[in-house]
């Protein structure tokens, strides 16, 4: 490598933006944002039901992005029509699965095992790249990979894995990961091209409204089997509580974190998303840890960072 001259380390210095203590505490409070889904779902599971909460999440989510969104969409008119069965896929994925399914998992599992979980989607987007876009995978991201794997399965089987030749696990676990599966699947999605031509918030806004339209018959059919609906303050403000922040808040807070920092420092900040979670779960929903969360916890995280930072290293070094 040459050296570098005073004078371009100067300029360097000069471009280098200038954050701000709002801008280091947006960062701090994103992942936070986003595990309160978890919290908030566990917390009305059994009053709200499932897939009635999903589709009144997104829902209402479509409704407060409309004003922002549409104006956008007039300015730079796209062919929707070509786009619409990859838009559909991606509501179903993101706010289908990872919406209504999400709620269902969490009446039968604790937040803080959804938490944990729900990590490693980073790892399995790795591997979704691997198998669709031939993205190669050095052996630290392998190693990672399998270290959070193996966290992972250390929750999902309570530690005991005598349990794992009986066949026998919590379902809501096995939901979480089927979601966390879904999420990394619909990030991979998402990078096509054809979707470049679409700024972030019109584009979100489509995939929320497509989330809507997908999970709209699986709420009505909710309803006229259970024959309920949402009723009371209590209800209705948790609804408005996840509207606003897991959804609204959290995904906006992202775009803004990834347009100052970049998506490698934003990625890393996520990190904070299963010990917000299980934080949470602990003070607000007096949920317990067991050894085995903290062993889970040993596994997952460190197999996380290993698997995408060295990958995210790699990338920062190929762009000098």
């Amino acid at each position: 490598m040459y050296p570098v001259s005073a004078q371009r380390r100067k300029a360097n210095r000069m471009n280098q933006p200038n954050h701000t203590v709002r801008d280091y505490a947006l960062l701090v409070i994103m992942p936070l944002l986003f595990s309160s889904n978890l919290v908030l779902g566990r917390a009305v599971a059994g009053t709200v039901e499932p897939w009635t909460l999903a589709f009144l999440r997104w829902f209402g989510s479509a409704l407060i992005l409309a004003p922002l969104a549409l104006p956008l969409l007039r300015k730079n008119p796209v062919n929707l029509l070509a786009l619409a069965r990859e838009l559909l896929l991606l509501g179903f994925l993101g706010m289908g699965i990872c919406g209504g399914l999400v709620y269902v998992a969490l009446g039968m599992t604790t937040t803080s095992n959804a938490a944990l979980i729900y990590t490693t989607l980073t790892v399995q987007i790795l591997i979704l790249e691997r198998l669709f876009r031939k993205v190669p995978l050095g052996w630290r991201q392998i190693a990672g990979i399998g270290l959070s794997f193996l966290g992972v399965m250390v929750i999902v089987f309570r530690g005991d894995f005598d349990q794992l030749t009986r066949f026998r696990f919590n379902s809501g676990d096995a939901l979480i990961l089927f979601a966390a599966f879904s999420w990394a699947l619909y990030s991979v999605i998402l990078k096509r091209k054809s979707f470049e031509a679409i700024g972030t918030l019109p584009l979100f806004f489509l995939i929320v409204s497509c989330g809507a339209i997908v999970l709209f018959p699986a709420a009505i059919i909710e309803i006229a089997i259970v024959r309920t609906f949402p009723h009371g303050a209590q209800a209705w403000l948790s609804i408005a509580a996840i509207i606003v922040f897991p959804s609204i808040l959290s995904f906006s807070s992202y775009q803004i974190c990834v347009r100052k920092f970049g998506p490698s420092i934003t990625g890393i900040a996520m990190y904070g998303l299963p010990i917000y979670g299980v934080g949470l779960a602990v003070v607000f929903l007096s949920e317990r840890l067991a050894l085995f969360h903290f062993v889970g916890i040993a596994l997952v995280l460190p197999g996380v960072v290993l698997a995408t930072f060295s990958r995210r290293s790699r990338h920062r070094g190929k762009n000098r």
